[in-house]
C-alpha cells in the first residue's frame, strides 16, 4: 500500500460551502508540498488529456478547534508537513492576505478551521488518532 498517509481533518461546525472550501484549498497545499505523490496526467478513449491527482488517498476527518490545536501541536511534534487554514482566511480577498491573516494568528489560540498533515502512515495515525471520520 502506501508508507505515507494523508489526513484533512475540518472543523465541524462550518457551513458546507466552508468545508468544501476548506478541504479543496488544503488538498491543493498538500499536492503542492509533495509533487512526487502525483500520479500520471489523466488520458481518456479520444486521446485527451487530463490534469493529475494525488496517488493515494485523503482521509478527512471532523473536529471542534480544540481538538484541532492538538492535531496541530501532535503535528508539529512529529515533524509532519502541515497546511493550515484559519478562520481569518475566509475574510480575505487573494493568497497575500491569506498569508497574512495567517501570520497574525495567536500561536496558542490559532482559530483553525483546518488543517492537513501528510507523512509516515504511523505518525498521522497517532496525530488523528481519537478524531472520527467526517460524515
Amino acid at each position: 500500500m502506501f508508507d505515507t498517509k494523508v489526513a484533512l481533518v475540518v472543523r465541524d461546525d462550518l457551513m458546507t460551502w466552508q468545508k468544501l472550501n476548506v478541504v479543496a484549498f488544503l488538498a491543493t497545499g498538500v499536492a503542492a508540498g509533495a509533487p512526487d505523490a502525483l500520479g500520471d496526467p489523466y488520458v481518456d478513449a479520444a486521446g485527451t488529456r487530463y490534469g493529475r491527482m494525488l496517488i493515494q488517498p485523503m482521509m478527512i476527518y471532523a473536529a471542534d478547534v480544540d481538538a484541532l490545536r492538538k492535531v496541530h501541536r501532535k503535528a508539529l511534534e512529529r515533524e509532519l508537513a502541515i497546511v493550515p487554514y484559519v478562520a481569518a482566511m475566509f475574510r480575505t480577498g487573494h493568497d497575500a492576505d491569506n498569508r497574512r491573516a495567517f501570520r497574525e494568528e495567536n500561536i496558542d489560540a490559532m482559530d483553525f478551521v483546518g488543517l492537513a498533515v501528510r507523512g509516515p502512515k504511523n505518525a498521522v495515525d497517532k496525530t488523528v488518532k481519537g478524531l472520527s471520520l467526517h460524515a
